[in-house]
């Protein structure tokens, strides 16, 4: 196990000038006391970093990274913190997917069930060149269906859109979770035992694309799976295959007339620098397109990650990025990550009739326009 000097060295945190950049740029700063700095500073001094619970506070979206000129790696530093916590301490908003997360490495005592979701209209296949990795979209469903919010949507928009192009996606029914939250939360042997599942099932597969639809899935697999793994797969986010086919004059997608804005999600967006692609798309369906204030780089997050962070300060944020929304005009907002959906959504659900705004999942705005749902 790595020690506080390892991660401080590991992460350029001894670049750290105490600047304040970090803490300016933070979400969390604007509505409470948190200070990326001042924990780094603490590390730096030696004093005890990993009992104080803002460890679990951190939204790891990436805001800090784009301010810092001198290079420290904040989001890496509070996920080598977290390693070295006891990991019953974590503050877990959602504890029954962390338990689901762990069963999954029991996956070859216990066969799941996880494609109820294959309707008869959908044509799926069990080996091929082209995967969809569903991720944990059919065990979210059964969790925040009293929010009103379908993410097995999602997974049916996503393999429609497929089927339209003439491609039958392997999808597997022993997939597991891709660790992106026990990755980020300090578990680093549970995760590395769900990405040797997933990397042997996927080459069992033969399929030479990996397409995703959630960001931190696909961020998982391109940044962290190869950090301790081998695969010769190609992984790809399904906005940026579309927009490859838009190039190519392979999609007809039909114009919709209400105001629509993009929701970067940070691990599609600061994490991978996926800006342009899902923008390239929208803007063949959206008659109007607009920018929220916030957007790219600098956007604001939904808020939590990881199911670590759900609070107050959270629930702030959320209010904030919506009247982003609102003050654009956007009828619609777009986004392409699953966890803002819920997040949003929940937000929402708390507060009827406050916003005349739709969360649309990206796959599924392409899917109507594309004429499928």
């Amino acid at each position: 196990m790595e020690k506080i000097s390892d991660i401080i060295n590991r992460t350029k945190a001894f670049y750290c000038v105490d600047c304040g950049k970090c803490t300016s740029a933070c979400p969390l700063s604007r509505f409470g006391d948190y200070s990326p700095d001042g924990l780094v500073e603490r590390a730096l001094l030696g004093l005890p970093v990993q009992p104080d619970l803002r460890i679990w506070s951190c939204l790891t979206c990436n805001r800090c990274k784009e301010v810092c000129t001198y290079g420290v790696e904040y989001p890496e530093f509070i996920r080598g913190i977290r390693s070295l916590e006891e990991k019953e301490k974590g503050v877990c908003a959602h504890g029954e997917l962390y338990s689901l997360m762990k069963l999954f490495t029991f996956t070859h005592e216990r066969e799941q069930k996880r494609l109820n979701w294959v309707s008869e209209d959908l044509k799926v296949s069990n080996k091929g060149d082209i995967l969809y990795f569903t991720g944990c979209l059919p065990y979210f469903d059964i969790v925040f269906r009293d929010l009103g919010v379908d993410t097995v949507e999602i997974a049916r928009s996503t393999v429609k859109i497929l089927n339209k192009l003439g491609i039958s996606p392997v999808v597997m029914n022993n997939e597991v979770c891709c660790g992106h939250d026990l990755f980020w939360n300090g578990d680093l042997e549970t995760f590395k035992k769900l990405a040797a599942i997933n990397i042997q099932n996927i080459k069992d597969t033969g399929a030479k694309k990996v397409i995703f639809s959630c960001p931190e899935g696909y961020r998982t697999f391109k940044l962290d799976y190869p950090e301790f793994f081998d695969f010769d797969f190609e992984v790809v986010h399904i906005s940026e295959f579309l927009s490859e086919k838009i190039e190519e004059g392979k999609i007809e997608l039909r114009k919709i007339d209400e105001k629509v804005t993009y929701h970067d999600s940070c691990r599609l967006g600061r994490h991978l620098g996926v800006y342009d692609a899902p923008r390239r798309v929208i803007s063949e369906i959206a008659k109007e397109f607009v920018e929220m204030e916030s957007n790219r780089e600098n956007s604001l997050c939904c808020g939590t990650s990881g199911w670590t962070n759900c609070d107050g300060f959270s629930e702030e944020i959320r209010k904030e990025r919506l009247k982003e929304c609102t003050d654009a005009g956007a009828k619609i907002m777009v986004t392409s990550c699953p966890k803002c959906l819920i997040h949003f959504k929940c937000h929402m659900s708390n507060r009827k009739g406050e916003y005349d705004i739709e969360i649309v999942p990206f796959e599924v705005l392409v899917a109507r326009a594309m004429g499928v749902v």
